[in-house]
C-alpha cells in the first residue's frame, strides 16, 4: 500500500495523529462523510462527521483481479444514513472512498480503498454495507448476444437515441397512487395509449425524489383514467401531487426501432438470424428457404 510522501513521513515519526475517513457519493450526487476521529474533518468536498457510529472492517486487497472487499458498519440516524434512504435504494452502488488522514493536517492523507456499496443489511437500528472494490466491475460478463431483439437499453451509448427528444418523455403530476405500483398520471394528452409501456417512471419531486421503476403497461382503466403500472412496487411512498417523469418504452423489435424512434441504424439486434426450425428445412422448387417459419 503506497502512502503519500508527507503522510509517510508523519507515520515514521512514531507519534501519529491519524484517523480514517469514508466519503460516500450517492447516485443523485448527495455526499456523505464519516470519520472515526472525535472531531469533524473536511476535505475534497466532504464534511466528515464524527460520532456517526461508522466503523469498517479490515480491507482485503490483492494484486490480481480478485475482488477487493470490506464491510462498513454504522448506526441509522436522521442526520446521516436513514432507514428510508436504504429502503429507497439511494445508497445502491454509491461510490465509496476511504482515506487514512492526519487529522492535525488533512492535506496529509492517502486513499486506502475506492469502490462502491454492494449489499446492505439492516438490523437493530444499524446497517452493514458491503464495500466492493474497483475490480468488481471486471467480474461482469462481456460480449455481444446474437438474438433477434435489440440488446441495447433505450437511450444508452449503444442505442444512441436521445430520450429527452420532444414527444418521448413527459413530466406530469400524480393524481392517485395505488400500492406504490399503479399511478394515475392524468390524461397524458398527445401520447397514445401504450406509448410508455416498457418505459421508465422517475420521481422528480416530493419525499420519493430519485426513485424510479420500470413500466409494465400504460393503459386506460375501466373508470376511464389513464394509468401506468410498474413491474415492481416502488420502495418509497409517492404522494398525490408529486411530479414524475415518464419516458417512452421500447419493445426491442426492429419495426419499433424504425417506425417509432427512426433509429434503425443503431439497432443492436439481428432480425434476420435464422430461427430454430431452419434445421428441418429442405430443398424445394417452390417457395423460398429464407430462414423464416416453415408454417
Amino acid at each position: 500500500m503506497a502512502f503519500q510522501e508527507n503522510l509517510l513521513a508523519h507515520l515514521q515519526t512514531g507519534a501519529t495523529t491519524v484517523a480514517r475517513a469514508w466519503g460516500i457519493t450517492r447516485k443523485d450526487g448527495v455526499k456523505l462523510g464519516f470519520t472515526d476521529h472525535d472531531c469533524d474533518l473536511a476535505f475534497e468536498g466532504f464534511q466528515f462527521r464524527a460520532a456517526t457510529g461508522l466503523t469498517a472492517s479490515a480491507i482485503e486487497q490483492g494484486t490480481g483481479l480478485s475482488v477487493d472487499n470490506a464491510e462498513a458498519v454504522g448506526m441509522l440516524s436522521d442526520a446521516a444514513v436513514t432507514d428510508e434512504d436504504i429502503e429507497a435504494g439511494r445508497l445502491d452502488d454509491a461510490e465509496v472512498v476511504a482515506w487514512m488522514v492526519n487529522w492535525g493536517n488533512v492535506s496529509e492523507r492517502s486513499v486506502l480503498f475506492r469502490g462502491s456499496i454492494g449489499e446492505i443489511k439492516r438490523a437493530g437500528g444499524a446497517f452493514i454495507a458491503e464495500l466492493r472494490g474497483l475490480s468488481e466491475k471486471l467480474n461482469v460478463p462481456r460480449g455481444r448476444v446474437y438474438q433477434k431483439p435489440c440488446t441495447a437499453v433505450l437511450g444508452d451509448p449503444s442505442c444512441r437515441f436521445d430520450v429527452s427528444t420532444s414527444g418521448f418523455q413527459v413530466q406530469t403530476s400524480v393524481e392517485q397512487v395505488d400500492q406504490r405500483r399503479l399511478f394515475d398520471c392524468g390524461a397524458l394528452a398527445g401520447f397514445e395509449v401504450g406509448w410508455f409501456t416498457r418505459g421508465q417512471l422517475r420521481v422528480v419531486s416530493g419525499s420519493a425524489q430519485g426513485a424510479q421503476g420500470l413500466i409494465k403497461r400504460d393503459f386506460v382503466a375501466e373508470d376511464g383514467a389513464r394509468r401506468v403500472e410498474l413491474w415492481q412496487d416502488l420502495r418509497v411512498e409517492v404522494q398525490a401531487g408529486d411530479e414524475v417523469l415518464l419516458i417512452s418504452g421500447c419493445d426491442k423489435r426492429v419495426s419499433t426501432c424504425r417506425e417509432k424512434f427512426s433509429n434503425l441504424l443503431n439497432f443492436q439486434g439481428f432480425p434476420d438470424i435464422p430461427g430454430e426450425d431452419w434445421i428441418t428445412s429442405y430443398p424445394r422448387k417452390s417457395g423460398g428457404n429464407t430462414g423464416g417459419s416453415l408454417r
